[in-house]
């Protein structure tokens, strides 16, 4: 039986006056100063199309080099949290917006990373003149467009399924809408946002290779980073640096594992919805360590006069929902006037897309996408069907047994964000080998960045399911195939729905790689949509990049809105707690 390895805050409390504060004061000066060494490199001239110097294979770099991508990744995570915190809000309190809002982020979601990057680095590097900002915020953005969509999902469906009892109490004690926001909404969302961060942030970096090589102006530019090592690694066909890269990138989890995730977990436990607390709550030692110290506390007694003024301010200006009232002939003539521009813009559309294939590709280059995008759909299919009976029986179990997700959760974490393209290279040469096809050997390589979406959904899932209802189905003797039926399935629906959605987003994101793949001159293709997208890349061709990628959106829009969104409204209106 593991015991505890780290002293309690009773415990650290007991120590020297001051202990824990001098722990917490030289963590945040070494972290400022770290910040500002890498934030430095940032700064330095670049005019396109300047040659920005090139990677170093050598290992002592590597440090360097994994702590600049690690910034681009917490920078992208910050916005990516704001940016699900308004998006999803709005699009959960408002029904005409989500109309919109949501077929929005359906497209955007479907949208390839390397699609967003080709079209706004030029805009990027306008935005910041003379300086190497202007390739760092493309980067960024890049790994946003990775992290983003997955997050916001999540917030949105966590804002959708508030169970009603606490809704209504809400409305009762007349809270203000800022008041509902960060008192009823935020926490009951943050269990499932916060394991969502953790999958596209260790998502993002299957991405960080491509956002760190960028090309532009006829021009490759390589920022330093640990994927752009990476890829240098393979043109070298250097397999010693691709293992220096693997064991650089595993310290890296390791550690914003144990400094960053694991106190956000344990944090979060507070806001499980039960009446009964957990059997055995989550450990880190750093957040016990930020328990014990006194200055957190300190900080926080003198900031809570401004939190207090800023909370009175913004809750004067949102009122109760219960005076939020509109009169119905004018909500119908909004509907009527939304449905008008919703039909326009569709029109225009439509004769911008007929008129773009007829002067450029052609309607049979069109018949000929769509093929190859069934064939991407099929592979699609497998690898949810195949994720979802494997990941999701494994995901329940961890969210059930607390000791068994303080053992795997640091694996599962790994796992998630080691970069799957770390994996490719070696995968080449065993279907090479083998003899097996690429059209099957890219469902594994894609599932190798897309499967973990299921996980750690039903992770996020089954923590929420209440500890009194679990305790409850073991006294009724529920057992098996019932107690999925009755207790598990109706609990994690819901969070299974989210990692559906974007594991289906990222996997058909992820074909674009997994469909084609190389070690040095020896190259691997497979037949599909992302094979097709990443061929019409490498030799520039416009006209077919914009049409695999508007097929793609096609196929991802289209299958979110008649099967995903289905199972959506299923999770609002039956399996929601």
């Amino acid at each position: 039986m593991l015991k505890r390895t780290f002293p309690s805050p009773e415990a650290l409390r007991r120590l020297p006056f001051g202990l824990a504060d001098v722990s917490v004061i030289l963590g945040t000066l070494v972290l400022l100063a770290l910040v500002a060494r890498l934030g430095a490199g940032t700064l330095i001239s670049f005019h396109p199309p300047d040659i920005v110097p090139s990677i170093d294979l050598n290992p002592h770099h590597l440090p360097y080099y994994a702590g600049r991508s690690t910034l681009r990744m917490f920078i992208a995570l910050f916005c990516s949290t704001v940016f699900t915190l308004v998006y999803g809000y709005i699009a959960a309190h408002s029904r005409r917006a989500a109309r919109v809002m949501i077929p929005l982020l359906d497209i955007l979601q479907s949208v390839p990373v390397l699609g967003f990057l080709s079209i706004t680095v030029t805009g990027f590097i306008a935005l910041f003149p003379g300086s190497l900002l202007g390739l760092e915020a493309a980067s960024v953005f890049a790994i946003f467009t990775s992290q983003v969509w997955n997050m916001t999902f999540s917030f949105y469906q966590s804002l959708r399924t508030v169970p009603n009892e606490l809704s209504e109490a809400a409305t009762l004690y007349q809270l203000s809408g800022w008041q509902r926001f960060t008192k009823l909404e935020v926490p009951s969302a943050t269990i499932g946002l916060l394991w969502n961060a953790m999958m596209s942030f260790g998502g993002g970096w299957f991405f960080v290779a491509a956002s760190e090589a960028i090309s532009v102006l006829n021009q490759k530019y390589t920022l330093p980073g640990i994927g752009s090592y990476l890829a240098a690694a393979i043109v070298a066909e250097k397999p010693a640096a691709l293992g220096w890269a693997a064991l650089t990138i595993a310290i890296v989890i390791i550690l914003v594992d144990q400094l960053f995730w694991r106190p956000l977990i344990a944090w979060s436990d507070k806001f499980r919805m039960e009446q009964s607390a957990s059997a055995e709550a989550p450990e880190s030692w750093v957040y016990d360590l930020l328990k014990a110290a006194r200055i957190p506390r300190l900080m926080g007694n003198a900031l809570t006069p401004i939190s207090e003024t800023t909370n009175r301010f913004l809750s004067a200006l949102t009122r109760p929902r219960s005076t939020l009232t509109m009169d119905t002939s004018r909500q119908t003539k909004d509907d009527r006037v939304y449905t008008l521009l919703l039909l326009l813009v569709i029109g225009a559309l439509a004769v911008w897309t007929l008129h773009f294939i007829l002067t450029t590709v052609g309607l049979a280059e069109v018949a000929k996408t769509f093929g190859l995008g069934l064939l991407t759909f099929l592979r699609v299919t497998v690898l949810l069907i195949v994720a979802t009976v494997i990941w999701t029986p494994v995901g329940v179990a961890i969210g059930f047994n607390p000791k068994l997700a303080r053992l795997l959760q640091p694996v599962v974490l790994f796992l998630a964000s080691f970069p799957a393209n770390f994996i490719f290279p070696f995968a080449t040469l065993f279907f090479i080998q083998t003899h097996i096809s690429l059209n099957w050997g890219s469902i594994v390589l894609m599932a190798l960045g897309a499967q973990w979406y299921i996980l750690f959904n039903s992770i996020a899932g089954a923590q929420n399911i209440p500890t009194d209802l679990r305790e409850m189905a073991a006294d009724v003797g529920l057992k098996g195939w019932k107690r999925w039926q009755k207790l598990i399935i109706p609990g994690i629906f819901s969070s299974w729905v989210t990692g559906g959605i974007t594991a289906s987003g990222g996997a058909w994101n992820a074909s674009i790689i997994s469909e084609i793949v190389s070690w040095g001159q020896s190259t691997l293709t497979a037949t599909g949509l992302g094979s097709y997208i990443a061929q019409a890349t490498e030799v520039g061709d416009w006209p077919r990049i914009t049409l695999g990628i508007a097929m793609m959106s096609l196929f991802v829009v289209g299958l979110n809105r008649l099967f995903w969104r289905q199972l959506y409204h299923l999770a609002e209106t039956k399996y929601h707690l």
